[in-house]
């Protein structure tokens, strides 16, 4: 892996040998009453992504604006009967999967997998569309990104794994059903067991005005995430990549 960028909540660079995998993309400073609180994304993001995992519908997850900014042809993989929204953010190579499909992209293999989350969008009339995680490999590197999840049965058969992205936390002082929070994160480590694990979904966003009353919610998630884990599974290496930041090759 070349490098790994935190670009903020469930938003991950990952660039594997040359090519820009983007997770997610939400690359607006604001959703409603919720407000960016690091830096805004690197301008050049959208231009350099060579392939989109979209994990839910949620609109923090599935923003049209930011897609938008993505060149029309680069690929958006998407949970099976999502292609609406990425087909109003002008995206042309849409390609849908389901639990324990894979789709190649050049030598990168992503196989989608269970996610336990909420499928609804406000905006969509049917049936809730099955929220995933993505396993990606690429010259001998297993990658998973959680999307957003819970734990659940069966969570153990994605291991072994080299890097686990989970999400630990979410938008504001409580973390809902359906959401790993920096325990059941760590409980999930002792499931998967990766190498590295980087927790996400932390830290970008927050009701306007809360920060100044609970601040905390902010930047204590990780570090308590980084605790648990090395309480119950000290082997595996946790790194905390502030928003915005990257994860250099050799801490990979």
């Amino acid at each position: 892996m070349d490098s790994l960028t935190y670009v903020g909540h469930g938003t991950v660079e990952l660039r594997l040998g040359g090519t820009s995998i983007l997770t997610d993309p939400f690359l607006r400073n604001w959703l409603g009453p919720l407000h960016r609180q690091g830096p805004a994304p690197d301008p050049a993001i959208p231009g350099r992504a060579d392939l989109v995992l979209i994990s839910h519908l949620h609109r923090d997850h599935m923003d049209v604006r930011s897609l938008g900014r993505i060149s029309p042809d680069t690929p958006v993989v998407v949970p099976r009967g999502a292609t609406k929204w990425p087909r109003k953010a002008g995206a042309r190579d849409i390609r849908e999967i389901d639990v324990g499909e894979k789709i190649s992209f050049g030598g990168i293999e992503v196989t989608a997998v269970t996610a336990r989350h909420n499928g609804y969008r406000d905006d969509h009339r049917g049936e809730p569309i099955q929220p995933l995680g993505y396993v990606i490999e690429a010259d001998g590197m297993k990658t998973y990104f959680a999307g957003d999840t819970d734990l659940y049965e069966g969570m153990a058969e994605l291991g072994p794994l080299d890097l686990a992205l989970l999400p630990i936390w979410g938008w504001g002082p409580y973390v809902g059903s359906g959401h790993l929070n920096p325990a059941s994160a760590a409980q999930a480590l002792e499931l998967i067991r990766p190498r590295l694990a980087v927790p996400i979904h932390w830290g970008t966003f927050y009701p306007a005005g809360l920060r100044w009353l609970r601040p905390q919610y902010l930047v204590e998630p990780p570090l308590q995430f980084a605790q648990r884990t090395s309480e119950r599974v000290p082997e595996v290496q946790v790194e905390i990549v502030q928003p915005g930041a990257s994860l250099s090759p050799d801490r990979i």
